[in-house]
């Protein structure tokens, strides 16, 4: 078992690795791969980055906890994404190259000709910096659950080899070394997925076998959740509605977004987006399945934490090689998220916190350095779940950013302060929504980011009014 995982992290660690012949020593290259990244690398970066140790360790342990009512999670989501892709993407990319810049906050503050809001960019990069940071440390927290359950480590063992791989990745190439990881652990996570669903169904007597055991746990086949705040239908409806602005929360993850920038050719958005949803399709349908047979082969719920659902069904049903390749599995896509987030940290404090963004290449190191020491201080301290965290951290981004960018895509020009109001009403309204307990009902980057757009709206409208006033007047 030990021997197929360590064979599996020190293949990425060479790919990681050798990203430094290509590297030019540049911040923009450091960050943004000088945008010479091939389609196909952006699809599978972008979506191993997003799937994440929340697809293994998060999303398998709510579908364990809810049964079938997960599935809106994944419909929404992809749908949501989709849509927003169809406008965004694209756009994103010719910003970066007009701008010039290689952090997510640096393009969004400098979006169009003349327009430098630097009010604006540091306080998306402290926004980024303070979600994203959280976020990295789930990361390293679902890593370590893994291994240790499978390999029986610490912890706190987990997450430091987690963070060790990270900063190996990211002082030898950049963002570039990030993407040609991710590339090669999206492989080894569908097949660990996919080796898991086969395994497990077997082991469930088939799909007739599977289908009656699950009939006979109460309401774990049932279309949406019982504990709704918002019960019946309409409740149900209300909740997989909401789960398409998690979808449509993507273009407010900087670590997400960064790599469709980094694409070589706009032209060549579509042919990132088709490897991107097929994979992510494919993914997260395995991931709903494991989590539901994982109930039936682990029914016990009160006795062990459902995050650990997959590495202990793989320990109970695989041999050790098959153990360690799926831990790899795991392991892998924790780290391909984890790098991708503590390098956007290390943009928004080298490129937009500081008086004067840093150039030399061993301080941009540094400052990597530095998120990543941060990162895995939070993961030793923090004892929430992974899919808890995760969604803390992406609907608090996607309430900050989404409005913003989707009003800029579609021709909206606000000024810093109406851009200002938007990003902060929208974190406090998404904070608000988890703090007042309406979260299971619906999730809370839906009215966060309704509320942004709400705030533009207002806030236009008032900007029309006044300038007609003034004309009037002037009259």
């Amino acid at each position: 078992m030990l021997i197929s995982f360590v064979a599996c992290l020190l293949l990425f660690v060479v790919i990681g690795v050798s990203a430094a012949r290509k590297s030019r020593g540049t911040s923009r290259d450091y960050y943004l791969a000088d945008q010479s990244v091939p389609p196909s690398l952006v699809g599978l970066s972008a979506v191993a980055t997003n799937n994440s140790g929340y697809m293994f360790i998060g999303a398998i342990g709510y579908t364990y906890a809810v049964g079938l009512a997960s599935v809106w999670l994944m419909l929404g989501w992809i749908a949501g994404d989709f849509l927003a892709s169809l406008f965004v993407h694209h756009r994103l990319r010719q910003a970066a190259t007009e701008s010039k810049e290689s952090s997510y906050a640096g393009i969004l503050s400098n979006w169009g000709a003349g327009r430098h809001f630097h009010t604006l960019r540091r306080t998306a990069a402290l926004i980024t910096l303070l979600f994203l940071l959280a976020y990295a440390s789930a990361q390293l927290i679902a890593g370590s659950k893994a291994l240790s359950v499978l390999l029986d480590w610490p912890i706190w063992a987990g997450a430091v080899l987690g963070a060790i791989i990270v900063v190996a990745y990211c002082f030898s190439g950049g963002i570039r070394a990030s993407i040609w990881t991710d590339a090669a652990q999206s492989v080894v996570m569908v097949f660990a997925m996919g080796l898991m669903l086969i395994v497990a169904l077997q082991a469930s007597g088939g799909f007739a076998g599977a289908a009656a055991k699950m009939g006979a746990i109460e309401h774990f086949l049932d279309w949406y959740p019982q504990d709704l705040p918002f019960p019946g239908v309409g409740g149900g409806i209300l909740f997989a509605a909401s789960w398409l602005f998690a979808g449509l929360s993507v273009i407010g993850q900087p670590h997400i977004m960064i790599r469709f920038a980094a694409l070589s050719d706009a032209n060549d958005m579509r042919r990132a987006r088709v490897y991107y949803y097929l994979w992510f399709t494919v993914f997260y349908a395995m991931a709903i399945a494991v989590g539901l047979l994982a109930r039936i082969l682990l029914n016990n719920p009160a006795a062990f934490d459902a995050e650990l659902a997959l590495p202990t069904m793989a320990l109970e049903l695989l041999p050790p090689p098959l153990v360690g390749l799926v831990l790899a599995g795991i392991f892998a896509a924790t780290i391909s998220t984890a790098d991708s987030l503590i390098l956007s940290c290390s943009a928004a404090l080298s490129n937009d916190l500081l008086k004067q963004k840093l150039h030399e290449s061993w301080k941009i190191r540094l400052s990597t350095l530095g998120m990543t020491t941060i990162a895995l201080g939070l993961s030793f301290t923090d004892n929430q779940s992974v899919f808890a965290l995760v969604i803390l951290a992406w609907s608090a981004l996607a309430s900050a950013f989404a409005p913003l960018l989707i009003v800029l895509c579609l021709g909206g020009r606000p000024g810093e302060k109406l851009a200002m109001s938007m990003m902060l009403g929208g974190v406090l309204t998404a904070s608000a929504w988890r703090w007042a307990g309406l979260a299971d009902a619906v999730y809370e980057g839906m009215p966060g980011i309704l509320m942004g757009l709400t705030i533009y709206l207002l806030g236009h409208r008032l900007a029309g009014a006044s300038a007609t006033e003034a004309a009037r007047r002037g009259a």
